[in-house]
């Protein structure tokens, strides 16, 4: 009584539910090794991006490094996105620093938003096969059973040794399915905690940025209200 054969010897219906476990399991697997190397690289890339930032660099080199790269982290997306709005604000001569921090504040977090969704892409189907597994290994092994009860009908004298192989073909169904559920319940939990963590990074970053840009926009503001009063 192997597990192979107790697969092969099972009903149709039970092994087509077993078929649908290990496609899940598949998937679910195929999500945590790609999620977790996107989650891992993206952390990476927020601490490298902010010792860059606050090494003193310039806004505007700091923009052209990353805009001549051919592939942007999430932070470098998120930066170039508030300078980005912040020089389209000034090329509209809008001297009024609060007006500016409006429009760079927008673009900061419709540019989180973004990157938020991009870390989450993926992770409800993993809460869906964690959720729904066991139920469909259970329809299994329920069907299971009753097919093996319904096929002692037929015998005259029923005995534990007529029973167990179809009880534990059943059984095999339950156990497929918690050896999808359990690997996919852990790992959302812990991406959704990871990308959680990386939103809160990056929404710290935009306040620290937006706060450097206010600063700027403030002495522009000034500057040019010094300007005005000397003619």
């Amino acid at each position: 009584m192997s597990i192979l054969n107790l697969i092969l010897n099972a009903s149709f219906v039970v092994q087509l539910v077993m078929l649908m476990l290990i496609a899940a399991s598949v998937v679910s697997w195929i999500i945590i090794v790609q999620r977790g190397r996107l989650l891992s690289a993206t952390h990476k890339e927020l601490r490298a991006f902010e010792e860059r930032f606050w090494s003193g660099i310039d806004f505007n080199e700091l923009y052209r490094e990353c805009k001549a790269q051919p592939y942007t982290s999430a932070a470098e997306n998120v930066f170039m996105a508030g300078l980005k709005e912040f020089s389209r604000m000034r090329q509209q001569n809008t001297s009024d620093p609060d007006a500016v921090m409006t429009g760079v504040q927008r673009a900061l977090r419709v540019a989180i938003t973004r990157e938020s969704e991009e870390l989450d892409n993926h992770l409800p189907l993993l809460a869906t096969i964690g959720s729904t597994s066991p139920y469909i290994g259970l329809f299994g092994t329920v069907w299971g059973i009753m097919h093996s009860f319904h096929g002692l009908a037929s015998v005259k004298q029923a005995t534990i040794a007529t029973v167990a192989p179809g009880i534990s073909e059943a059984l095999v169904a339950t156990a497929m399915g918690l050896l999808a559920a359990i690997p996919a319940v852990i790992f959302y939990n812990r991406y959704v905690a990871t990308t959680d963590k990386i939103s809160t990074g990056l929404t710290t970053f935009a306040d620290e940025f937006s706060s450097l840009l206010y600063r700027q926009a403030h002495k522009m503001h000034q500057s040019v209200k010094a300007g005005a009063e000397s003619h």
